[in-house]
């Protein structure tokens, strides 16, 4: 793996320098504070690094999204997460922004324009495309050529936002095997984080009305593992983080890796 040290500017210092970026990476509360998704975002750095895209984040003054908040029922905590982080970007005149969680794209781009905050956003996954569009990025399949790849729509990528395209695109760059599931595209499964439900307990003892006879993200998990998948491909963490813990439910770890899109393009190029 490529030990080349990240180079991460903060958006603070570059505009104190007299400078600005073309893109403002927003980083998120998972990528910032897991240890799993944080791995993801050296991922995207690396794939800008290696494009030398003139990038910087907001480190410390970046705060949650308040996607969360939203999801289960707290408007006015949304709200003054939204306003706090609105007002520091267009302090900095944002213009773009790339995001490696659906769901900090979904709510910055379609949420905040209501709160007074206008800006270009994308998913790193359609950047990644960009990127190799425009042939600054040069991808080749490496330990990932002929490889079977299964991949899982996140719902705010997928039907919220309708991108389906960009990752599958991306992958198929890798020489890979993609396969289908079933239930994939505008049908696809949801992994069971959305609606904040990633931080709940599925059947908790103070709400025994929650009735069911299994775990989303294991029947999604599932889904994936009946086509025998070297890889499970995503492009949110929260949704790494549900489809890992199937694939252990599943004792499947020897046999089917879980890994970010990004993950899979700087690892296969040694970026």
């Amino acid at each position: 793996m490529n030990t080349t040290p990240l180079k991460v500017p903060l958006m603070s210092e570059m505009i104190a320098a007299g400078d600005s970026p073309d893109i403002l990476f927003w980083v998120g509360c998972s990528g910032s504070f897991d240890d799993r998704a944080k791995k993801i975002t050296k991922a995207i750095v690396r794939i800008l690094n290696h494009c030398e895209i003139k990038f910087a984040v907001l480190g410390m003054e970046e705060s949650c999204t308040g996607d969360p908040a939203k999801r289960a029922g707290n408007e006015f905590l949304f709200q003054m997460q939204a306003m706090q982080n609105i007002t520091t970007l267009n302090g900095y005149n944002i213009k773009k922004i790339v995001t490696g969680c659906p769901h900090c794209f979904n709510t910055i781009k379609n949420e905040y324009p209501d709160l007074g905050g206008k800006f270009e956003v994308i998913h790193h996954t359609q950047l990644v495309q960009e990127l190799i569009d425009q042939g600054k990025l040069k991808v080749q399949g490496g330990n990932y050529q002929g490889k079977k790849i299964v991949f899982h729509d996140p719902c705010y990528l997928g039907r919220g936002n309708g991108v389906y395209e960009a990752p599958r695109e991306v992958i198929r760059k890798l020489d890979a095997e993609l396969v289908e599931m079933k239930r994939s595209r505008a049908k696809g499964l949801c992994c069971g984080a959305g609606g904040a439900q990633m931080f709940k307990e599925s059947e908790p003892s103070y709400k025994p009305s929650e009735h069911g006879e299994k775990e989303v993200n294991n029947e999604r998990t599932r889904e994936a593992l009946e086509h025998q998948p070297d890889v499970i491909a995503v492009g949110c963490p929260f949704c790494n983080t549900m489809m890992t813990d199937g694939v252990k439910h599943f004792n499947a770890e020897s046999k089917t890796k879980v890994l970010d899109v990004a993950e899979l393009i700087a690892n296969a190029n040694d970026l």
